[in-house]
């Protein structure tokens, strides 16, 4: 195997962008790639074999020392893109648009969704986009499990990282180490709500938080029932999460969503106002 291939086969096997030097670590860890006197791959080598200026720009694309897989875009798929605009584009623009349609299909394909309760290890400090599915429909109470059922899919929720999916997605939203939009809104449908008064002292009234043993029990819940997936992404993360949103209409998803559910803003509002409820004496 040369290297180049041996790159490739990494960045696919790991589905995400990686540095120079996380494939080169790869490299000497898996032995893909042999170099004739034996000696350590490095990252510069790995510069070499995929810089912008390079003999391997259809296979590599580079932002800094970050690599990732160049999005092969078919006929047919620029096609769709040029009904979509209403205009031709140039080879840069189908590129670029056809990136966050291969994106879209990373994310949503099923063969890349993990269990919610393996995945602490795996998740990147990296900017990007992550779905949340249900195993079990019918673990979610009324209305929901019945909104989910006529909407014909298993999506609970859709959320973007600007900063960090480790640190978004995993530890506020699944995890409760800070407010998470959807670990609220879940534990909400649940049938958990806030103590009482405890964002009577808070500069924010509206980012509730569950008592530690609520936490505890929703955490179990998401970890038995949910799947996820992400993937990396820098690019304009508003543009497309409203198109993700406006697609499917995931049942906890409020913003953007043109179907969403009014029991959940109820449910939210709830809380709400249960936290902000001086206790009575």
């Amino acid at each position: 195997m040369t290297l180049h291939e041996a790159i490739v086969k990494v960045l696919q096997t790991k589905n995400r962008a990686m540095t120079t030097q996380e494939i080169a670590d790869e490299l000497n860890r898996n032995k893909w790639y042999q170099k004739k006197d034996k000696s350590t791959i490095t990252a510069y080598q790995i510069h070499g074999r995929t810089k912008s200026s390079g003999s391997y720009t259809h296979l590599f694309e580079r932002n800094g020392t970050t690599v990732s897989l160049v999005a092969k875009t078919s006929k047919t798929d620029i096609e769709i893109l040029r009904k979509k605009t209403g205009k031709p584009l140039t080879k840069a623009s189908e590129s670029k648009n056809y990136s966050d349609e291969l994106t879209k299909k990373i994310l949503m394909n099923e063969n890349n969704y993990k269990n919610a309760n393996s995945i602490d290890k795996m998740v990147p400090d990296k900017p990007g986009l992550y779905c949340v599915k249900i195993k079990d429909i019918k673990k979610l109470p009324a209305p929901f499990s019945s909104e989910l059922k006529e909407r014909n899919h298993n999506i609970v929720y859709i959320g973007i990282a600007t900063q960090s999916l480790n640190v978004r997605m995993l530890n506020q939203e699944l995890r409760a180490n800070g407010h998470g939009t959807f670990f609220r809104s879940l534990g909400a449908v649940l049938g958990h709500r806030p103590p009482q008064g405890s964002l009577i002292e808070k500069k924010n009234k509206r980012n509730y938080k569950f008592n530690s043993s609520d936490e505890r029990k929703i955490i179990k819940w998401i970890n038995e029932n949910l799947k996820i997936n992400w993937v990396e992404y820098n690019r304009d993360f508003e543009t497309i999460e409203g198109s993700l949103i406006s697609t499917y209409k995931p049942i906890l998803n409020i913003s953007k969503n043109p179907n969403s559910i009014p029991r959940l803003s109820e449910l939210r509002k709830e809380c709400v106002e249960i936290a902000n409820r001086k206790a009575s004496i």
